[in-house]
């Protein structure tokens, strides 16, 4: 619908074609045939996602009456810590068929007092951790999130019904069906499945999480949030099934002087961490869900709006935002009321659950891929000190065992994803003959023995 297309790559004079030609590597289109066919693995697991848990999960999320933040965390039929209990309780299930690789853990501080926290309140993540199988890769993780407080229209109201079965009881039945079919599977890197809370008071389970993996040194190699993914219906009165708004943001709001000067030296402003694992998730996701188009928005968020991923983003790590492609505002943060005929709240009744599990299953596509793939190669650099026709790129090696080698792909500077690949072997520098870094987007991925690639790193002067 509103897909991308790649454009044809025909701006190449026959002389350099002829070079290349006469070259030791291969060239092609950087999707299609390059990422060759879905894994098994990654089939099984798409075909496992079942939109019934999802909803049997929302529909007992909705059960609890109210999620608020400041609702009762010790009622164990109503409000946040029922429902985290809950939560905690359903992962604990699931990593009963890990064979011991999954853990879970609730991570809980004293949020201090604030505009929208009027007294210190304990808020609580629920963390369920799929420790990767090999160990160098092990340390790597993946991060895929919902959150689960909810709101009334008032945001300091803790007392009325707040169903939040969109908003994000959606995101958090998304998570806890991922974690259900890949906890049997093992994968190289480590994956963890979180319900944050605290989200609609301010991102604060986040932002504690970010923090404190920041602090630790935790190598957060990617973030998904999934936040309000159940409807394909929207206020415009627009269905779509198809689509699946991926937001990912451009340069940090903290860059420094510095990072500027390179960004606009290297016109990288649509090259930032983030947007390479949108383009990653796309390219994977949809060969595996093909009746989904993960449509990519160059932003951080909605305009006037945030989710879970913005704290990873101000840490520096690689997040991404899922969400519906058309709203309803009327079924988000809305006391449950009719108003002219009209049914405000967010309702059960207003979710396509079949649209949650596609969501989901390209989330888990996607997860499956980073997990099962090596790292993004470090320290990309573009030799820019000398004027030449050529491109010399040079990168650190990676460490992984199952190394094949890495692949140089580029795209004219007005394409919004990789056009073309460079197969150049177990190197870690290669110099692009007669196709200069003037004209053209350059980055580099790894690949290993079964065929899974990497994130692109992208350059930085040398």
């Amino acid at each position: 619908m509103r897909k991308l297309q790649y454009a044809a790559f025909a701006v190449v004079t026959a002389g350099v074609l002829a070079a290349l030609a006469a070259m030791a590597f291969a060239t092609g289109p950087a999707k299609g045939d390059q990422q060759g066919s879905v894994p098994k693995e990654t089939r099984e697991i798409v075909k496992a996602i079942s939109a019934d848990n999802i909803q049997s999960s929302i529909h007992t999320l909705v059960g609890f009456g109210t999620r608020h933040t400041l609702s009762s965390q010790t009622d164990p039929n109503r409000g946040i810590g029922a429902a985290t209990e809950w939560v905690f309780g359903q992962f604990q299930q699931i990593a009963a068929t890990s064979g011991g690789r999954m853990t879970v853990e609730k991570q809980s501080f004293v949020q201090p007092p604030g505009p929208r926290i009027p007294t210190p309140t304990v808020i609580t993540n629920v963390i369920a951790t799929l420790r990767g199988s090999q160990p160098e890769s092990v340390g790597r993780t993946y991060l895929v999130s919902g959150h689960l407080d909810s709101r009334c229209t008032d945001v300091l109201d803790f007392t009325c019904d707040a169903p939040g079965a969109g908003d994000d009881g959606s995101g958090v039945g998304a998570v806890l069906e991922m974690a259900r079919v890949m906890a049997t599977h093992e994968f190289d890197a480590t994956i963890k499945f979180v319900a944050f809370s605290g989200e609609e008071q301010g991102t604060f389970g986040s932002v504690f999480y970010a923090a404190q993996a920041k602090a630790a040194g935790e190598n957060i190699a990617g973030m998904f949030s999934n936040d309000i993914i159940g409807s394909s219906l929207g206020q415009n009165g627009e269905r779509d099934r198809r689509d699946v708004r991926l937001f990912a943001d451009g340069p940090p709001p903290n860059e420094t002087p510095a990072e500027a000067t390179i960004r606009r030296t290297m016109g990288g402003e649509n090259d930032t961490p983030a947007r390479e694992l949108a383009r990653f998730i796309r390219d994977e996701a949809e060969p595996a869900v093909p009746t989904m188009n993960v449509w990519i928005i160059y932003r951080r968020d909605r305009f006037l709006r945030g989710s879970d991923h913005g704290p990873f983003l101000d840490q520096r790590y690689p997040a991404v935002r899922f969400t519906e492609p058309n709203e309803d505002f009327r079924h988000e943060h809305q006391n449950v009321r009719v108003e002219n005929g009209v049914q405000f709240g967010d309702l059960e009744q207003f979710l396509d659950y079949n649209y949650i599990a596609n969501v989901a299953r390209v989330n888990a596509a996607a997860l499956a891929a980073l997990a099962n793939g090596p790292a993004a190669p470090q320290n990309v650099k573009v030799e820019a000190s000398t004027l030449s026709t050529d491109t010399q790129l040079e990168w650190q090696a990676n460490t992984e065992p199952d190394l094949a080698g890495y692949e140089i792909v580029y795209r004219d500077t007005t394409e919004p994803f990789w056009t073309n690949v460079i197969k150049v072997g177990n190197v870690t520098s290669y110099t692009v003959k007669n196709i200069t870094k003037d004209n053209f987007l350059f980055g580099v991925r790894a690949v290993d023995t079964d065929g899974n690639r990497s994130v692109v790193t992208f350059p930085v002067p040398k």
